[in-house]
């Protein structure tokens, strides 16, 4: 019994030291990691961790403007194949939205048309149609607008070439590692932080700026800040007063906070909203900016959003994800664990998918499996319809 007590006070000390470790060399944020994610059996970011972090209220119209019912609504069943990738990766939503109608809609483990669910990186889209608006009504000068008009820290040597349109179509060059599984990684660092504002304002450029594409989180974040500063409004305010709000959105959204305190929203991710609401932000670059006759950001902005910046790296524009397959050009918002809306403006067609895991990685295909299933048995259902 003696030597029980006597081991258990040497992990109670050892714990001590290393909890006081963490705070003394500045990687406290491991303990919210580790409360939010491995105590609760997980080992990243999911669904619902929202609940476990501060938010700040997206408000919704006191009016919604509720999606049409097509004709045809749920009448053809999910293939076989789809029903497979449903039950493989954890759906919880996938809707079929035709000729700006809901065609198809399907919910699984209780989640519902109001269900809130996390929209990960899709948020990075949010943030870049909030550049449009905000150029749109003059609070930004335009893409070319440098970084350094905002924050004098990227001001100087090749950071002070750095444009806030760098930072919406991913060419910041930016030294940031884009890692989710490091406990030890800036994006990890960003997601638990308390204080996400100095953590980006530490950031250095390291690579010339507006040269290639290449996916950092961090941009985005940059970007929030600056919109934050350049129309004195909380992300999430503005979100509401441009888009939420004009759109017509059924349900308040929740976007997450580094802390109460700091109440910077991350702006590389997570807004809570439900399936049908995230939508809205498809059918808004579908119709190039437009909301019911209401040009709510720059119709040339949105042209270029779903248009490659660079020819070398045909898969993103500003904001946007963008995709051949099957003779068809689709642009998408995309997040973590396979939050997809996925657009084909031709066809009138938007498809929602929010779930809990996506597939692996397949070579050097920029796009996993699953998205390209899900948009071929998407048209397989409506090809055979009744």
């Amino acid at each position: 019994m003696k030597l029980l007590i006597k081991v258990l006070k040497y992990l109670l000390s050892g714990l001590f030291i290393l909890i006081i470790a963490l705070y003394v060399f500045n990687f406290d944020y491991l303990l919210t990691a580790i409360n939010v994610t491995y105590l609760r059996g997980h080992k990243t970011a999911y669904l619902d961790d929202y609940k476990h972090f501060d938010n700040r209220t997206i408000a919704a119209p006191e009016q919604p403007q509720f999606w049409p019912i097509h004709e045809d609504y749920n009448k053809a069943n999910p293939t076989g194949q789809l029903q497979e990738l449903h039950d493989s990766y954890g759906t919880v939503a996938f809707l079929i939205i035709k000729n700006d109608s809901l065609w198809h809609e399907q919910y699984f483990e209780g989640y519902d048309e109001h269900s809130k669910s996390n929209s990960f990186s899709m948020a990075k889209s949010f943030v870049s149609a909030m550049l449009g608006s905000a150029i749109l009504e003059g609070s930004i000068k335009g893409l070319e607008q440098p970084v350094g008009d905002f924050f004098p820290e990227f001001s100087q040597g090749i950071a002070s070439k750095l444009t806030v349109g760098d930072l919406s179509s991913m060419s910041s060059g930016l030294d940031w590692d884009e890692s989710y599984y490091s406990p030890f990684s800036v994006t990890t660092r960003a997601y638990f932080d308390k204080e996400l504002r100095p953590v980006i304002r530490d950031l250095k450029v390291v690579e010339s700026p507006g040269t290639g594409f290449k996916y950092l989180s961090g941009n985005t974040q940059l970007l929030g800040m600056i919109l934050e500063k350049a129309t004195g409004k909380p992300l999430a305010e503005y979100l509401s007063e441009h888009f939420w709000k004009p759109m017509g959105a059924e349900n308040d959204g929740l976007w997450q906070l580094d802390s109460e305190t700091s109440g910077m929203e991350k702006a590389y991710c997570c807004v809570a909203a439900s399936a049908r609401d995230f939508a809205r932000f498809g059918k808004l670059y579908k119709d190039l900016g437009a909301w019911k006759g209401k040009q709510l950001i720059p119709e040339s902005f949105a042209q270029r959003s779903v248009t490659p910046r660079f020819e070398k790296d045909p898969e993103y524009g500003y904001g946007l994800w963008l995709l051949q397959h099957n003779g068809k050009d689709f642009f998408m918002l995309r997040g973590h664990l396979g939050q997809y809306v996925i657009v084909q403006p031709e066809d009138n067609v938007i498809i929602v998918r929010l779930g809990h895991r996506a597939a692996p990685k397949k070579g050097n295909d920029p796009f996993r499996e699953d998205i390209y299933g899900y948009i071929d048995q998407s048209y397989k259902m409506m090809e055979y319809a009744p």
